[in-house]
C-alpha cells in the first residue's frame, strides 16, 4: 500500500517543502531501529543530496542510520566519491555525519554476501516463459549483501525509468542486481537479452522483473520503497510504499514522463552520452533508449568525446567476445558459454536486435561510437567508429522532419514509434 505520493502535472516539477512533507510520513516510523538506506551511484540523475540531508534529519529516531550505494557490478567508490556523491564535505562527514555509515556495495566479495535460497529450473522456467533458453542458468542462487539481515528496516531510495533488462528501473531492483551476488545478476541480465531490448524496455511486467519480485519476496527484512520519478535532475514524482506498490505507482507515472512516441523511424541519431556515464558499460544506454525508434538499417551514433573505458570491471570479457546480437552467441554457444551471461547480455544490448544469415550476422541497426575509444579497438569490438572531432551537433539540430534525431542527453527518456 502506498503511504504517501506526489506527483507534479507535466511540465511541473516538485518543490522542495512538498518533497520533504511527502517524506515526512516516515518521522518516527523506525524508532531505536537499524537502517539501511539503499541509494544509486553516480550513473543516476536524482537530487541525491538534497534527498540525503532530508533522510538524514527525518530518520533521527534510529538508533543506527546507514546508507549503502547499490552498484551491482560498478566499480567501488571512493570515500570522496560518496561524499560527493550525497553532496557533503569532508568536514561534515568526520562531523555532522560522523555516526551516519556511507557503504558500497561489494558484489564480488563472497563474505559480503549470504544466500536467501535458490531458484530452480522449474521456477526459471515458467518465470521466462517464451524467452526461456537452455542457455539459462539450471538454477539461481539468492546472494545478496549480508547487511540486509543485520538491520531492522530496509529503505529503497532511487529513480525509476524505462530500463533494458527489467522494464522499467527501481523498486526491488536495488536488491537484485543492486546489491546481489553474480548467479543472480547474470541471470537476470541474460533472461532480459533473451527477450530482447525492444521487447522489454519500458514495458511494466516483465519476465526479468518477475524474477527480481521472486527473489525479493525470500527477504525477510521489511523493506519501505522510496520511488522517485526524476525530470532531468529534479524530481516530477515521489511515491513512498512497500517496494511493489510504490514501484508500480513510479513505473506508470514513468511511462508518462520518460517515454517519447514517435510518429515515424529515424533514420539516423546522434545520441549524446552525459558525463555521468564514464564507461561503455554504462554508456550504451544511447543506443539501448533509442533503438526502437530507429529505421531498420539506420544508425544511431553514440556521442560521448569524454569516455576512454569499455568497462573497468568486465572489460576483459568484453575485448573477448565483442558486440554481437543474440543469435550470434547462441548459434555457437559452445564457445561462449564460460563468459559471463551478464557481459553476453551487455554485448547484445549494445549490439541490438537482428539475424544471422547463412552464418552472417546483420543487425537491424548500426552502432557507431564516437569517443576517445580508437577506431581500431571500435573494429576489434565490432562497432563503428566516428572522429568526435569530426561531429558538428548543430549541424544534427532540428532535422526530424529529414529523418534525423539529435538528443543531448540521452540515457533516461525512451524512444518509441506509435505503430
Amino acid at each position: 500500500m502506498l503511504k504517501a505520493k506526489a506527483a507534479t502535472p507535466n511540465g511541473q516539477l516538485l518543490t522542495e517543502d512538498e518533497i520533504r512533507n511527502t517524506l515526512g510520513v516516515l518521522e518516527g516510523q523506525f524508532t531505536n531501529q537499524r537502517v539501511m538506506v539503499l541509494i544509486p551511484d553516480h550513473t543516476r540523475s536524482l537530487p541525491l543530496p538534497f534527498l540525503f540531508r532530508s533522510l538524514v534529519e527525518i530518520l533521527h529516531s534510529t538508533k543506527q542510520l546507514d546508507f549503502m550505494v547499490a552498484l551491482g557490478t560498478h566499480p567501488p567508490l571512493s570515500e570522496e566519491s560518496i561524499n560527493q556523491l550525497v553532496g557533503i564535505t569532508a568536514d561534515e562527514r568526520s562531523a555532522k555525519y560522523a555516526s551516519v555509515g556511507l557503504l558500497n556495495h561489494e558484489w564480488d566479495t563472497p563474505s559480503a554476501l549470504t544466500s536467501l535460497g535458490m531458484i530452480e529450473q522449474d521456477e526459471i522456467k515458467q518465470i521466462a516463459g517464451a524467452n526461456w533458453h537452455s542457455s539459462l542458468p539450471t538454477e539461481v542462487d539468492i546472494r545478496i549483501n549480508k547487511a540486509v539481515l543485520e538491520y531492522d528496516h530496509i529503505i529503497i531510495l532511487g529513480p525509476t525509468f524505462p530500463h533494458e533488462v527489467v522494464g522499467f528501473s527501481g523498486g526491488a531492483k536495488y536488491l537484485f542486481p543492486g546489491i546481489s551476488g553474480a548467479d543472480m545478476i547474470n541471470a537476470t541480465h541474460w533472461l532480459g537479452a533473451l527477450a530482447g531490448v525492444v521487447g522489454t524496455i519500458g514495458i511494466k511486467d516483465t519476465p526479468v522483473r518477475e524474477m527480481i519480485h521472486a527473489a525479493a519476496r525470500r527477504l525477510k527484512t521489511p523493506v519501505t520503497l522510496v520511488a522517485l520519478t526524476v525530470q532531468d535532475h529534479d524530481l516530477a514524482g515521489l511515491f513512498v510504499g512497500d517496494m511493489f506498490s510504490a514501484w508500480s505507482a513510479a513505473a506508470d507515472f514513468s511511462a508518462e514522463r520518460h517515454i517519447r512516441w514517435c510518429e515515424k523511424p529515424f533514420q539516423r541519431v546522434l545520441s549524446c552520452a552525459p558525463k555521468m556515464y564514464d564507461e561503455l558499460w554504462t554508456g550504451a544506454k544511447a543506443m539501448y533508449k533509442l533503438e526502437p525508434a530507429v529505421a531498420l538499417g539506420g544508425e544511431v551514433v553514440i556521442y560521448a568525446p569524454h569516455l576512454d573505458v569499455v568497462s573497468h570491471v568486465h572489460g576483459k570479457y568484453i575485448y573477448e567476445v565483442g558486440y554481437h546480437i543474440l543469435p550470434y552467441f547462441l548459434n555457437g554457444w559452445e564457445r561462449f558459454k564460460n563468459i559471463p551471461l551478464g557481459v553476453l547480455a551487455h554485448s547484445t544490448h549494445l549490439r541490438g536486435s537482428g539475424m544471422m544469415d547463412n552464418g552472417i550476422e546483420k543487425p537491424n541497426v548500426r552502432v557507431t561510437l564516437a569517443s576517445k575509444i580508437s577506431a581500431e579497438v571500435c573494429a576489434r569490438l565490432n562497432l563503428g567508429y566516428l572522429d568526435p572531432a569530426r561531429i558538428n551537433v548543430d549541424e544534427w539540430k532540428d532535422r526530424e522532419d529529414e529523418g534525423i534525431l539529435y538528443v543531448p542527453k540521452a540515457g533516461e527518456i525512451l524512444y518509441r514509434l506509435k505503430s
